[in-house]
């Protein structure tokens, strides 16, 4: 039941964080299409600003493809998005990690992807594994991040028979 309920509310907190991104879409739609939101992930020059899209925290390299690693504060999402107190605090400590891979050879993101991220905390004694869901134009998860400090962030990537990783951190202050 635990099991459902975590699945439940990851579903719930993916919609509210599309729901609250809607305004920032649909401003880029009139600014150029699809096409506009992936050429070069500047995702702040698409009518949003970079708190819609997250703070970059990666820009690279992962086996055959491009990748840039973004994180939202969900809290602070929540909050903007006008939510009550109450629920915004529902979410201190998580962050929603978005994974955008693209084909370098077409520009375009690339497709069939999934993956999971190993991501190690401040004390370096607990990490946790999630798994990298597709929505939309990337591949995401929730992860808590609890504490202030350095966290690791180890990302590996399939799609059919290519592979590929990535290995990034972020300090939370």
């Amino acid at each position: 039941m635990g099991t459902i309920g975590k699945a439940v509310r990851t579903a719930v907190c993916g919609t509210a964080l599309m729901l609250v991104a809607l305004p920032g879409i649909s401003a880029a739609a009139e600014q150029g299409g699809a096409k506009g939101m992936h050429e070069g992930h500047d995702h702040s020059a698409h009518g949003g600003n970079s708190m819609d899209m997250g703070e970059k925290i990666f820009s690279g390299k992962a086996g055959p493809w491009t990748a840039e690693a973004r994180l939202i504060d969900m809290k602070a999402q929540m909050e903007k998005s006008g939510v009550s107190a109450a629920t915004a605090a529902k979410f201190a400590g998580k962050r929603h990690l978005m994974l955008f891979v693209t084909d370098p050879a077409t520009g375009k993101p690339a497709a069939g992807v999934a993956g999971k991220v190993v991501v190690t905390g401040p004390d370096k004694a607990s990490s946790s594994t999630v798994t990298l869901v597709v929505m939309g134009d990337h591949i995401g998860a929730d992860v808590g991040m609890p504490t202030a400090g350095k966290y690791t962030f180890n990302a590996e990537i399939e799609s059919g028979a290519k592979k590929g990783s990535a290995t990034f951190s972020y300090t939370l202050k």
